[in-house]
């Protein structure tokens, strides 16, 4: 039995989650070793120095931009 290219699109959206249920704020400040982790960087000194620029560009909404 063959699967419409309909019915397989629908059963892919019923298992993707919506936007409106995403979350990757915990409501705690957001770290530079957490920002460096998110991107799936070794928490090293330069790296760790990206994460504090890029942290005081955009503020905790830049490992939004990472995540979910």
């Amino acid at each position: 039995m063959e699967t419409s290219q309909t019915d397989a699109s629908r059963q892919i959206r019923e298992r993707v989650t919506p936007d409106s249920l995403l979350h990757t704020r915990t409501g705690t400040e957001v770290a530079p070793e957490d920002l460096v982790l998110a991107t799936g960087r070794d928490v090293t000194p330069s790296n760790l120095e990206w994460a504090r620029r890029k942290l005081d560009q955009e503020g905790p909404a830049a490992i939004e931009k990472l995540l979910p």
